[in-house]
C-alpha cells in the first residue's frame, strides 16, 4: 500500500491508539450520554477496522480470464488492449492526492491544543482548591456544635479583626 491511502490508515490507526476511551468513559455521568459514547466508540472501531482491512492492501489485479468466461473473449480483449494502452504504454498514472488543507489547520489545531492544556491545568488547580474548601466546610459542619469562640476565630482571623474593630469604634450595625 502506498500514497495517500496509507497515510490515512496510518493516521487513523495512530489516532485509535492515542484516544483514551476509558478515561473519557469515566467522565460520563448520564446513561444517555454513555449510550451515545458507546455508539461513537463502536462506529470509530468499525471505520478503523475497515480502513485497516480494505485500504491496507494494493488493489488486486484484474482477472481477465474470469471476465472472458462470463462476457466473451472478444469484448474483454478489446477492454484489456485499451487498458494496457492507457495505463502502461502512455504512462498515465492516477494522480496522487496532495493535502493542502491540513497544513492550514495544523497551526490552529496546535494552538488549540496549547489552550486546552492551559485550561486543563487551570481547571485542575480550581478543582483542587474546591476540594480543599469542601473538606474545610465538612470539617466545620462536624465541629460546629462543639466549637468555641477561639477555635472559630483561629480559622477566620479576618472576621475577628473586623468584629474587634467594630466594637472598638462603637459601630453596632445600626
Amino acid at each position: 500500500m502506498s500514497g495517500p491511502v496509507k497515510k490515512v490508515t496510518d493516521v487513523v490507526f495512530k489516532a485509535g491508539k492515542t484516544i483514551d476511551w476509558d478515561g473519557m468513559a469515566r467522565l460520563i455521568v448520564s446513561d444517555e450520554a454513555r449510550r451515545e459514547f458507546n455508539n461513537l466508540r463502536r462506529t470509530f472501531d468499525e471505520v478503523n477496522s475497515q480502513l485497516q482491512t480494505r485500504f491496507s492492501q494494493e488493489p488486486e489485479p484484474i482477472d481477465w480470464e474470469y471476465y472472458r468466461k462470463g462476457i466473451g473473449s472478444r469484448l474483454v480483449d478489446m477492454y484489456k488492449e485499451h487498458y494496457d494502452i492507457l495505463m502502461f504504454l502512455t504512462g498515465i498514472e492516477i494522480p496522487q492526492y496532495v493535502d493542502k488543507v491540513t497544513p492550514e489547520y495544523k497551526t490552529k489545531f496546535d494552538q488549540l491544543l496549547v489552550e486546552l492544556k492551559e485550561a486543563e491545568q487551570k481547571s485542575l488547580k480550581e478543582s483542587e482548591r474546591l476540594q480543599k474548601e469542601i473538606a474545610d466546610v465538612q470539617e466545620m459542619k462536624a465541629k460546629i456544635n462543639t466549637m468555641t469562640y477561639d477555635e472559630y476565630f483561629e480559622k477566620h482571623p479576618e472576621l475577628l479583626k473586623k468584629y474587634e474593630d467594630e466594637i472598638r469604634n462603637d459601630y453596632w450595625g445600626y
